[in-house]
């Protein structure tokens, strides 16, 4: 049996999909994309052996690196880049068959830190770009359900008790407002790339450049866009904002996954039963109860919104902390934490995208329990409408009938408050026909649909069905 990680202790994250993203084959495959993509800017510059790049290439094969012992050996340096690098340097040696000096082409003028913040920029970007489909994906399901339940009744809680009518389609909208608005912002973030050399000054990289047309500055360029990352104006080595931002993106977007999930863990309650996660053959079984159906989706999802905040945490707590010019342990601190975030997010959209595509919605339970408040719920209606009626201590008086009103059993609420109220009102000021429709729930939606709209309306690229048909990230479990 192979030891390492495969996702027992983490099933939200725990998939192949995953895994090929932010696992450690993946990390690999960064590093050596950097170092690769830095050899073709120094031959496209004149500043090694032509056909450097091509060997170096070659050698960046990721299957031929021992994962495992990388990380053992990286112990001795405090990074996976020195270890990676030795064997680097050799795979490229033997495949110099000609001779010509490609080893020029590794690593030179870089150092660590520039190699491995800028391969997890480009972990990040990749992470993020398959993220992003997931999360289309949710939020055109999410777009579906508030069109489709724009008019759907159910009731809207405050402080876990029933406050005003509501409209299920107005609580999707909301839903998706939060995803739509926290994939904008982690859509829109700047990951650059890294350049400075061993001290952030570029000093090895003025050396390499002297008397040729290229600068560190234009190399750096050059790096960037070969890797498909941003441009820096200048090394950033100690100036944390590109990783923090990152993080505090990809935490705003578990939290909204989060809310969903939190949500969805009250509302498919067998006592609420106004929604249902998608059934699927062996998913929600317990060990001991055969009759339980337990929202599994909502739980993994929010056991990754419930770990994201201290794993942002602990990146503003390395940037805050960055001593020196290169600092003593607040750098490493970022790496798992960056990961596992990206990690989260991954294996949570993947369920949440499943979670919403296959929702099922009991309109009929959601009336159920808006009927559960009856006509209170439209006491707020109700004194706007009814209390000038009733002379300058009109609101007194209709309070007078909701307080009565709630000694009473809860079966015997709506019946009681609607007698009460028809007593307090005269029949010459409000008629029984208009008494009757100021307790319709459909009256007192105010907005609701007007703001559906709007929502959608200011993300349309998350609310068409769009090319979200790629595989879902959720994918097959690791191993």
């Amino acid at each position: 049996m192979t030891n390492g990680d495969f996702g027992l202790l983490s099933p939200v994250t725990a998939s192949t999909a995953v895994a090929s993203l932010t696992g450690d084959r993946a990390v690999i495959a960064a590093i050596l994309d950097v170092e690769a993509s830095w050899a073709a800017v120094l031959e496209e510059a004149g500043l090694v052996p032509a056909g450097s790049a091509a060997v170096v290439a070659e050698a960046a094969d990721p299957s031929s690196y021992d994962a495992a012992a990388i990380a053992e050996r990286a112990q001795g340096g405090g990074n996976p880049v020195i270890p990676l690098l030795s064997d680097l340097r050799t795979r490229v040696k033997s495949l110099d068959a000609d001779g010509i000096g490609a080893g020029k082409a590794v690593h030179t003028s870089l150092t660590s830190q520039d190699v491995l913040d800028s391969a997890l920029m480009l972990l990040a970007s990749r992470a993020v770009s398959a993220l992003l489909v997931d999360v289309k994906g949710t939020t055109t399901a999410l777009a579906t359900l508030a069109e489709q339940h724009a008019d759907t009744l159910c009731v809207g809680r405050s402080l876990t008790q029933h406050a005003l009518p509501y409209a299920f389609g107005l609580k999707a909208a909301q839903w998706f407002q939060g995803v739509a608005a926290a994939a904008s912002r982690l859509a829109s973030l700047a990951l650059p790339v890294q350049f400075g050399g061993a001290g952030g000054t570029l000093a090895s990289g003025t050396k390499l450049t002297a008397g040729s047309g290229s600068t560190p500055f234009t190399l750096a360029d050059s790096l960037a866009s070969t890797l498909g990352l941003a441009p820096a104006a200048a090394p950033w080595h100690t100036n944390r904002l590109s990783v923090t931002a990152l993080g505090d993106g990809l935490a705003a977007l578990i939290d909204s996954f989060g809310k969903i999930a939190a949500d969805l863990l009250f509302l498919s309650r067998p006592e609420v039963a106004e929604l249902g996660e998608p059934l699927a053959a062996g998913r929600g079984v317990s060990s001991a109860m055969p009759q339980k159906q337990n929202p599994v989706l909502s739980v993994l999802i929010r056991s990754a919104a419930l770990q994201a905040p201290g794993l942002a945490s602990q990146l503003h707590l390395a940037a805050a902390t960055f001593n020196d010019e290169r600092p003593d342990g607040a750098w490493h601190s970022e790496w798992p934490a960056l990961r596992q975030l990206l990690a989260l997010a991954l294996g949570a959209a993947g369920h949440l995208r499943e979670l919403t595509e296959g929702l099922r919605v009991f309109p009929e339970a959601m009336r159920r329990n808006l009927e559960l408040s009856g006509p209170l719920l439209l006491s707020e209606g109700v004194a706007a409408a009814v209390a000038p009626l009733l002379g300058e201590d009109g609101k007194q008086k209709l309070q007078a009938v909701v307080d009565e009103t709630l000694k009473a059993p809860a079966a015997e609420q709506s019946r009681i408050y609607t007698k009460l109220l028809r007593e307090t009102v005269p029949a010459d000021n409000l008629s029984d026909a208009e008494l009757e429709a100021l307790l319709d729930p459909a009256s007192y939606l105010g907005e609701a649909q007007e703001i559906n709209r709007r929502i959608l309306a200011a993300y349309p690229d998350f609310a068409k069905a769009a090319d979200n048909t790629g595989t879902s990230l959720k994918g097959a479990p690791r191993g």
